[in-house]
């Protein structure tokens, strides 16, 4: 192969591998030996966050290059790990082992007095290439090229002249700041992958070798599946269980899609719509408590807030969410006039819950000890035992060794591009804080902005999508975070408000087109075209985009207020955002002429923010609207008869 080729197919992602016998074995060794090491070191460790870190980092490196290929654009692609890959492992896990074995020398060095050793550079230039390279196998170029720039702006920024200039820095200096300290490669991103992140996805495997997820599949389709349109129910119901438990929204498209998508086609949805609609409700998962996503960890660790806090706050947005998904869903099939589903099959609710009742009480188990103050990898293990316990509550769901064997196993694979994704943002974040390039971006925002609230919400918001678009969740929340999270403080937004702002918005830029992965992975299923339900999945999901907007506006809708403000706030939002779905569909209690689709978005936005007048307002205006289509759909056989007479 030449050098040109090399580098052609360097500038994609990677592919996974089908391992053969004796890679597969060694992916399972290591794989199993992760997770059984931060069971231990969540449970019974007392290591330094270093340690945990560099080993948790060291074993994920070395699992990438066992499961991921060089090139997806490899003419022919291998299942056997190459030896350049073997050799990536051992370095991975040579590097650290040297950190762990030096992690009190590096935690107590001051940097000036104790300059660093020749292997000191040499085993943290490994970390930061075999980062470089693992992310862009699991992840893409897209989040490599930002890297880079993090790298030239650092090395050579000083050239700059004005605002953007910064100090000469060396590239020992340069190497020091990534590896030997607590705002790069050790930041905040790798500390919750390695953490509480990792804890919840053994979790959420643990969930699905149980049994669980055919449960909560069937459980959607008993509560939905009889009403008009129940497919496309079933898929919001199912996504949003599976979704709030895996928190990637491409993964839950993949898991739940096939089995959603093809039922929501036959019953009369366009494939279009019926991909969208997977894509919105897998997608909304990642701001469903009381699992949420990898996102909603790093917001704990960035802002220093209880995960517990976090999630009681997060719980109104989420559910208005899943209001309007469901309502909008609604509309459309009574447009559409879509048949109900034949009752002999669909399940009954009651003999559903006879069968798996229990698999609620790990979820139980989470919110009690998340509202108690347990750490969130605590909680996340205790609901991991709490699985296993209530598997055995039927004979042929019982997690036996296999399956717990099995599970550690996935719960390992499933982290892989996760860690990955936050390792590479912390390599960025090194660069930010050393240049103070964050409080620049702050000036700049608000300079723009001219310090007004609302301009600088959605320049936020539209640096959230478009560093979305290129990387995951996670690193694009913790860049933006760092970025221009500080600019929204500054205007007096509360910090829960701002950062979960931020989270909206780099979550739901899965959806938004031109690159929209979440919408491409169900356009694939359902064989429609990928922009068209990227497109359809943004007006099914529009409630996403309005909601963070209104809790900035209104703290109410984050629980910040007293009991009576906080129930009026849900009661208008949820009348506020069924209006606005009916405007968006353009059916209430009828199909609705241009000038009710005006009045019930306009009346929906005002009833969604909870000012005692505006809400008045906007409810009289639904009213209305209600009254007139009443009238109207009541009109219709009167005239039906005059005219056969």
């Amino acid at each position: 192969m030449n050098r040109k080729a090399v580098l052609t197919r360097w500038l994609v992602e990677g592919y996974k591998r089908n391992l053969s016998s004796l890679p597969m074995k060694l992916f399972i060794f290591f794989a199993f030996g992760l997770s059984v090491y931060q069971i231990w070191s969540v449970i019974f460790g007392n290591l330094d966050p270093l340690n945990q870190m560099a080993i948790h980092l060291a074993f994920i490196l070395a699992l990438t290059f066992l499961l991921y290929g060089y090139s997806k654009k490899e003419a022919v692609r291998s299942h056997k790990p190459s030896l350049i890959d073997y050799s990536f492992v051992v370095l991975a896990f040579s590097a650290g082992i040297y950190f762990t074995f030096h992690a009190e020398r590096i935690a107590v060095r001051i940097p000036i007095m104790n300059p660093l050793t020749g292997w000191d550079l040499f085993f943290g230039l490994v970390f930061i290439v075999l980062t470089i390279e693992a992310t862009r196998r699991t992840i893409g170029f897209p989040i490599i090229v930002l890297v880079f720039i993090g790298f030239a702006y650092t090395l050579w920024g000083h050239h700059f002249d004005g605002l953007f200039g910064h100090r000469e820095m060396s590239a020992v200096e340069f190497i020091e700041k990534l590896t030997y300290g607590f705002n790069g490669l050790w930041g905040s991103p790798i500390s919750v992958a390695a953490s509480f992140v990792f804890m919840f996805m053994l979790f959420g495997a643990f969930l699905q070798k149980s049994g669980a997820g055919e449960f909560f599949f069937r459980i959607s389709t008993a509560i939905a599946g009889r009403t008009r349109g129940g497919s496309a129910k079933v898929a919001v119901l199912a996504s949003a269980f599976f979704g709030s438990i895996s928190g990637s929204p491409t993964a839950n498209v993949v898991t739940t899609g096939n089995f959603t998508i093809p039922v929501s086609k036959k019953s009369g949805y366009t494939p279009a719509v019926a991909a969208a609609v997977e894509a919105a409700a897998s997608t909304g998962g990642s701001i469903l408590p009381p699992i949420m996503g990898s996102s909603a960890f790093l917001m704990a660790a960035v802002t220093q807030m209880s995960y517990g806090s976090i999630v009681i706050a997060a719980s109104i947005p989420g559910v208005l969410y899943y209001v309007s998904l469901f309502a909008m869903v609604h509309f459309e099939a009574m447009r559409l006039d879509l048949p109900r589903p034949a009752k002999e099959d669909i399940p009954k609710v009651s003999e559903v819950l006879k069968e798996g009742w229990f698999y609620f009480i790990p979820l139980i188990v989470l919110v009690v000890l998340l509202v108690q103050g347990y750490s969130a990898s605590r909680t996340g293990f205790y609901g991991l035992l709490a699985v296993i316990i209530v598997s055995w509550f039927r004979k042929k769901t019982r997690m036996g060794v296999r399956k717990t064997y099995e599970a550690l196993v996935d719960g390992a694979r499933s982290s892989i591009p996760v860690t990955t994704a936050c390792a590479a943002a912390g390599l960025i974040i090194a660069g930010i804080m050393t240049t103070g390039l964050g409080g620049k971006v702050t000036s700049i925002v608000l300079g723009l902005t001219e310090g007004m609230l609302f301009p600088t919400l959605i320049l936020v918001m539209l640096i959230c999508i478009v560093l979305g678009m290129g990387m995951p969740v996670a690193a694009a929340y913790i860049l933006t975070a760092m970025l221009a999270g500080p600019a929204l403080i500054e205007l007096g937004v509360s910090v829960i408000a701002a950062h979960l702002f931020i989270v909206y918005f780099s979550i739901f830029s899965a959806i938004t087109p031109p690159v929209a992965v979440a919408a491409y992975a169900a356009a694939g299923i359902a064989e429609a075209n990928p922009n068209r339900v990227g497109l359809e999945a943004v007006k099914l999901g529009i409630v996403g985009f309005v909601v963070p907007f209104m809790f900035v506006l209104e703290p109410a809708l984050l629980m910040d207020g007293s009991f009576v403000e906080v129930l009026l706030a849900l009661l208008t939002a949820v009348i506020g955002v069924t209006a606005l779905a009916g405007g968006v569909i353009g059916w209430l209690k009828t199909r609705t002429n241009v000038l009710e689709r005006i009045l019930l978005v306009v009346s929906g936005a005002l009833s969604m923010y909870a000012n005692l007048w505006t809400s008045a307002l906007g409810i009289v205006i639904i009213i209305l609207v209600y009254v007139s289509q009443n009238k109207r759909k009541e009109e219709v056989p009167v005239r039906a008869t005059e005219l056969r007479s």
